[in-house]
């Protein structure tokens, strides 16, 4: 990513694998270490992306097939990254977003069945170079990630019920894990898998420690290791 001297750092996993409660855990964390930290999501996080997102959790593209969900992530993720990510990376600061292309290779790939090449070409340009420094994969069984979606969907605090993924069945939603699995050993460099069925605290101290190292050195140094972060 030439030119671009902040960090970049995506959170994947099932549904329900609390991706957003630790990016929220991990923005304070680094903040607390004076970094200057974008929290974003997918798909979403720029304004023409989070109109598609609505059309595609809502359900209305489905008819047209996957093939056209995978073009309508693409164009969201193009506009995303050229309207908040690159920006924010560029100024140096850190870039926390949940769910990026991987879940692309995973839910309408694996599950979708689009060519693999396909989605890389795809990918290829909808990022448009900008790749993930380090991407954490939490990973839960199926059935408690469901589980947790759909009590979280029909919860008190919302006003919508699952939305168009989180409908699909369990063994779809399994092997998406094991696609995100299988995603981590082929690039272990950048991917880190977590246990997502500790308590949220344990999780975000081992999250800390994968991304704390990444940090500039400057801040590096405010950093002390949890002793149970492994």
């Amino acid at each position: 990513m030439t030119g671009l001297t902040g960090l970049f750092v995506t959170f994947e996993g099932g549904e329900g694998a609390g991706k957003s409660t630790q990016i929220r855990m991990l923005a304070v964390s680094l903040r607390g270490l004076g970094q200057h930290v974008v929290v974003t999501r997918e798909p979403g996080g720029s304004p023409g992306a989070e109109a598609v997102r609505h059309v595609i959790l809502s359900g209305a593209a489905e008819r047209y097939g996957t093939r056209m969900e995978a073009l309508l992530f693409a164009a969201a993720r193009n506009d995303h990254v050229e309207e908040v990510i690159r920006p924010a990376l560029q100024a140096g600061k850190v870039v926390l977003c949940d769910r990026f292309l991987d879940s692309s290779r995973v839910y309408q790939g694996t599950t979708g069945n689009l060519e693999p090449a396909f989605i890389e070409r795809l990918q290829n340009v909808a990022v448009n170079g900008v790749m993930p420094d380090c991407t954490l994969i939490l990973d839960l069984p199926a059935a408690i990630g469901l589980e947790r979606a759909r009590q979280r969907a029909v919860g008190p605090s919302s006003s919508n019920g699952p939305d168009r993924f989180e409908k699909e069945e369990l063994d779809t939603h399994e092997k998406r894990r094991e696609a995100f699995l299988e995603l981590a050993e082929r690039d272990p460099l950048r991917c880190r898998v977590i246990d997502a069925t500790q308590s949220r605290e344990k999780i975000a101290r081992q999250v800390l420690a994968v991304v704390a190292p990444l940090l500039p050195l400057q801040r590096r140094d405010r950093f002390a290791f949890p002793e149970d972060a492994t």
